[in-house]
């Protein structure tokens, strides 16, 4: 539809108005979630196939895990789909989420040279982190309290070594992907996720080191934000992301995702 204003006599100004009235134009949420989500690729993959069925947009804000239940906490998100259980519950306990759910898992791996020059590979990561402490080989840790850093910590507690992480120890405050890129310039070790090194370009001289360890798990969930602790939240539509991805649909789709035919993610919300 087309309406024109008369400005003067001779200047005339016309505009064209959508012919699909706003109120039936699509809709938003807001979701806060990991850098490994979005720089893994799965979004791009993941979020059409939701749009196509619920005719919602998503709006991801891709930070650390702490930084994703920090946001929601303020309440600019409508939805969180991150990947550090015990910070998840605890963001349901104090009040911030309404629920809960697994949604799929993937594991961990510790990445660094192929010459491998602290001797870390295997199975192992506690006696591969206790290597690079006693030769104070240079490691990226990422810092930022993303879920990706939580498990790490994790790992050098097991080891006794919270406090002796060796000299080559140093903490970017970045996500997932500028960790790999520091690693890969300088030889350095990183622990990752494996969704987001298999979806990483600049590999160089990196490569998978430690994996298979059952502590290398790594559990996703997501949850809607508490509308009781602010009352925007858009809670149908987050629970529409929420009711699909944990739907045959979007399980279904989760597990298609693939690169170079290996697949990224696991899901698991009934087991």
């Amino acid at each position: 539809m087309t309406f024109c204003i008369a400005i003067t006599r001779r200047v005339l100004v016309c505009a064209v108005l959508a012919s699909t009235p706003i109120w039936a134009q699509a809709q938003s949420i807001v979701m806060s979630s990991t850098t490994s989500t979005e720089q893994s690729g799965l979004f791009a993959h993941l979020l059409p196939a939701f749009k196509k069925a619920s005719g919602l947009d998503v709006k991801v804000v891709a930070l650390g895990t702490g930084q994703a239940l920090d946001m929601a906490r303020r309440g600019d998100a409508d939805v969180v789909f991150v990947h550090d259980q015990v910070a998840e519950e605890k963001f349901v306990a104090d009040g911030f989420g309404l629920k809960r759910l697994p949604v799929m898992y993937n594991d961990f791996v510790l990445i660094g040279p192929k010459a491998d020059p602290a001797g870390t590979k295997g199975k192992d990561i506690v006696a591969a982190l206790a290597k690079l402490s006693a030769s104070n080989t240079a490691f990226v840790s990422r810092g930022d309290k993303s879920g990706t850093h939580a498990a790490e910590l994790r790992f050098w507690k097991m080891a006794n070594l919270t406090d002796q992480k060796g000299s080559g120890y140093k903490e970017c405050g970045c996500g997932m992907g500028p960790a790999l890129n520091i690693a890969a310039s300088s030889g350095a070790y990183v622990m990752a996720d494996r969704a987001t090194w298999l979806n990483f370009k600049n590999r160089a001289d990196l490569a998978i080191l430690v994996e298979g360890d059952q502590r290398l798990f790594n559990q996703y969930g997501v949850m809607v934000v508490n509308p009781a602790k602010h009352a925007h939240v858009k809670q149908a539509d987050a629970q529409k992301f929420v009711d699909w991805i944990t739907s045959a649909a979007g399980q279904t789709t989760i597990a298609d995702y693939k690169i170079g035919g290996e697949q990224l993610f696991f899901p698991n919300v009934n087991k």
